[in-house]
């Protein structure tokens, strides 16, 4: 079976392996010392605070192994190869909408690294996956769950 390959910058990787480092030293160590005193309180099948513990210990646990998976498949992307003018993972967009001229920018990454809070987009996303590969200055139409729309990129950084 081939495992998914987790294409990623450089710094995506890094802050993985950040969260995977607090997880394993602090975060586990705290629901440990939460489900002993939870135990303390005598009656397990009632103890709402032992249930808690359990429950986010394991989701901690399932977040590990998540990113220890993560982490061992990534895939880092160089774009050292690829053109400057040319839209790729790892680099930022700016683009306007066609005709109304509105501004948007994002940084294309990988799945693993997306944050659409602070401009960081999937490279499987609707609008990354219209953009990959496409030219400085070239129009380009995106669909989305909303309909199509017409983009032309501005700048490639």
């Amino acid at each position: 079976m081939m495992e998914k390959v987790y294409p990623m910058t450089l710094e995506g990787k890094e802050k993985l392996e950040q969260e995977l480092e607090e997880l394993k030293t602090v975060k586990r160590k705290e629901i440990v010392e939460r489900i002993k005193i939870a135990r303390s309180f005598g009656d397990l099948s009632e103890n709402s605070e032992y249930e808690s513990a359990k429950d986010e210990q394991a989701f901690v646990e399932g977040r590990i192994t998540t990113l220890e998976n993560m982490i061992r498949f990534a895939q880092i992307i160089d774009n050292n190869n690829v053109s400057k003018d040319e839209v790729s993972i790892g680099r930022t967009v700016k683009f306007i909408e066609l005709p109304d001229g509105d501004e948007e920018e994002y940084t294309i990454v990988g799945s693993a690294e997306a944050d659409p809070f602070s401009g960081k987009i999937s490279n499987d996303s609707p609008i990354a996956k219209a953009l990959i590969g496409r030219k400085l200055k070239e129009v380009v139409t995106i669909s989305t769950p909303g309909g199509d729309m017409d983009v032309r990129i501005e700048k490639i950084s």
